[in-house]
């Protein structure tokens, strides 16, 4: 880790976003909301402007601690893959249902993720009870529906056939007709009743929620296809950038992205992309919740991926949670529960958030039970700002293993091994 201060005068950052079906956009945006707020509060100066030549970047310059610098800030998208997944019919979501519960309860998976963390169990699971509630509710609708069309027409069968002393409803072709009928308006109620529910899903996240646990489980935590060979392009931006003048490369792992970074960064270092004199290179995973992937029977390559960097002396890797965040495997080291640190670990160095005393007591009680704010909340201004302070890391003039020099790791971190499946790629 660099023993001096305020080396940093340029810095190229690539940030990798969570399960996000929203263009990059939407994080220039934040940034610029809340870059200003942050240094309003913490006494410092930075501006932003978009980047002319790259549509997913923008341009910060900042004075800090006396000190300017410069940063280029890029966002390696993979928006569109999760836009193709989330595309799946409502029979396919289903199915997608008894993927996910049958791949972490068939061996014990959830049960061990449940001694680390209840907030993300809670919150993975949320999206299966949500569905099997909207079926049960869809089912129990289509049924009124059908008891109440068939009984009317039956009352209404049997009214007209009295008018010439006969009874309808007791003939073998109503009761195939009434039978087939019932089974129609059962299905067609419960269909119209889920896509009603599906098209409206904006505000539960049941869907979404689903859709980015099936995408994890869908090859037993390897990497699908699709997203290996994006991660190869994130791999040849951030080597080119290392291939630069920046003092600084930092790549930042956010929510699901945390594991993609973890693997980018490994990848990396494994096919010797990082120069001998080249700039310092960072790793910084927020609100991480890699071992729902990593406990995975198949998930061999991120638990590699985990076992070679937690032992690098060439990088510099911080990873920072919050109790306070129900999203996140909150300061469990996600080397040592997974059971693949080496002998030698170095990192990451496990750090809190601490919501509770770093947002104003107002400002913590109005997102208290906004879960999905508290879980970006790590990329926004904070009230009181501890030694975590996302702008500073990002515009500031340190790198983040100096910001980070004389900090020890949190007292509450979980680091006891704690995954059944310890396998690594060779």
């Amino acid at each position: 880790m660099p023993g001096t201060t305020n080396t940093v005068k340029t810095r190229r950052v690539f940030y990798i976003p969570g399960y996000d079906p929203y263009p990059p956009q939407r994080y220039r945006k934040l940034y610029e909301t809340e870059g200003p707020k942050q240094a309003d509060i913490s006494g410092y100066h930075l501006s932003v402007a978009t980047a002319k030549d790259r549509p997913n970047a923008w341009e910060v310059t900042a004075e800090i601690d006396g000190a300017r610098t410069r940063a280029g800030i890029e966002v390696l998208a993979w928006s569109d893959i999760v836009r193709d997944t989330m595309q799946a019919s409502l029979g396919a979501s289903y199915l997608q249902l008894l993927l996910v519960a049958w791949t972490y309860l068939a061996r014990g998976t959830l049960r061990r993720l449940a001694w680390l963390r209840k907030g993300p169990i809670i919150a993975g699971f949320y999206p299966v009870l949500m569905l099997l509630a909207q079926l049960a509710a869809a089912m129990l609708a289509g049924k009124i529906a059908a008891v109440l069309v068939t009984g009317a027409l039956a009352s209404g069968a049997d009214w007209l056939a009295g008018l010439f002393g006969a009874v309808a409803t007791e003939t073998m072709a109503w009761t195939v007709a009434d039978f087939a009928l019932g089974w129609v308006i059962f299905g067609a109620v419960t269909v119209a009743l889920l896509s009603w529910a599906k098209a409206r899903d904006g505000k539960l996240c049941a869907y979404y929620l689903m859709h980015d646990l099936a995408f994890s489980v869908s090859e037993g935590g390897a990497y699908p296809s699709v997203l290996e060979a994006r991660m190869e392009e994130f791999k040849r931006q951030i080597a080119a950038a290392l291939a630069g003048p920046a003092d600084e490369v930092l790549v930042i792992g956010h929510s699901s992205g945390a594991q993609l970074a973890v693997s980018v960064v490994a990848g990396l270092m494994r096919d010797g992309m990082l120069p001998a004199n080249g700039p310092a290179l960072s790793l910084l995973t927020l609100g991480q919740a890699i071992p729902m992937v990593s406990f995975l029977p198949k998930a061999d390559t991120l638990r590699r991926d985990l076992h070679e960097l937690a032992g690098d002396e060439r990088i510099t890797w911080v990873d920072i949670t919050a109790p306070g965040d129900g999203c996140s495997f909150a300061l469990c080291d996600p080397v040592a529960v997974t059971g693949v640190a080496p002998e030698t670990q170095r990192w990451p160095l496990v750090l809190s958030a601490a919501y509770s005393q770093t947002l104003s007591e107002e400002t913590f009680r109005s997102l208290r039970f906004r879960f999905f704010r508290l879980h970006i909340q790590y990329l926004c201004a904070f009230d009181r700002p501890g030694s975590y302070d996302y702008f500073k890391i990002t515009a500031g003039p340190d790198t983040l293993g100096e910001s980070f020099a004389d900090r020890k790791p949190s007292m509450n971190r979980i680091d006891v091994p704690v995954s059944r499946f310890r396998s690594m790629a060779a």
